[in-house]
């Protein structure tokens, strides 16, 4: 899912991954990409959670606020229980102005491997933009989750995401993996909530 500045897949991005930061169980990584002066960014972080639990926490949107940095937001449209399109508001510090997003979510199932994927396109034509908001439009965001065990699994969060504005580009790569990692730590607190624990669903395996 695209989020603040650091939120999206960052699919051009160009072999060359360096550890920007390795801490509680979470590492982060910068490369460059190809196409934008602006680094992609990689999560590799092993998580406690079934495959089902993980993909209830992801697609549960109305309580994204709760763990994703700095957003706040909300279903637009409901396309199928593995699918759906969302908006997000980002929240940047004065003098910047906040940025919104439409984001097309995807999750599907490798049936051999268990290996869920859950792809984030950005459609920023889906609704008008708003005049006291920046709207993303170049950012990809992509979800790799292998099962370890019953209830372990690892995750490899590929994203990109250009604000758009005047945000210096030196300041957006210096501080990018910052997001990221605290998405990280709030997800592992969410992934315990009673709620997510015994939830299925019809397109995944465990």
């Amino acid at each position: 899912m695209l989020v603040p500045i650091w939120s999206v897949l960052g699919l051009s991005a160009q072999e060359g991954w360096k550890l920007k930061l390795d801490q509680e169980g979470i590492q982060v990584y910068s490369a460059p990409c190809a196409d934008s002066k602006i680094n992609s960014l990689k999560v590799i972080c092993t998580l406690e959670s079934s495959l089902s639990q993980l993909t209830a926490v992801l697609l549960d949107i109305k309580s994204q606020d709760d763990w994703f940095y700095h957003t706040k937001s909300s279903v637009l449209q409901q396309v199928s229980p593995s699918e759906l399109y969302y908006y997000a508001e980002l929240y940047f510090p004065f003098p910047c102005s906040n940025r919104d997003f439409i984001e097309h979510i995807k999750v599907t199932q490798d049936t051999n491997t268990k290996v869920v994927t859950m792809t984030v396109e950005n459609v920023p034509d889906f609704i008008s933009p708003k005049s006291n908001l920046v709207r993303v439009i170049k950012s990809q965001c992509k979800w790799l989750i292998t099962p370890v065990s019953k209830n372990q699994t690892l995750v490899e969060f590929t994203l990109f995401a250009d604000p758009a504005g005047s945000i210096p580009t030196w300041l957006i790569n210096r501080f990018s993996y910052y997001g990221p990692f605290e998405t990280f730590k709030k997800l592992k607190i969410q992934l315990k909530k009673p709620e997510y624990a015994n939830q299925t669903f019809s397109f995944i395996i465990n």
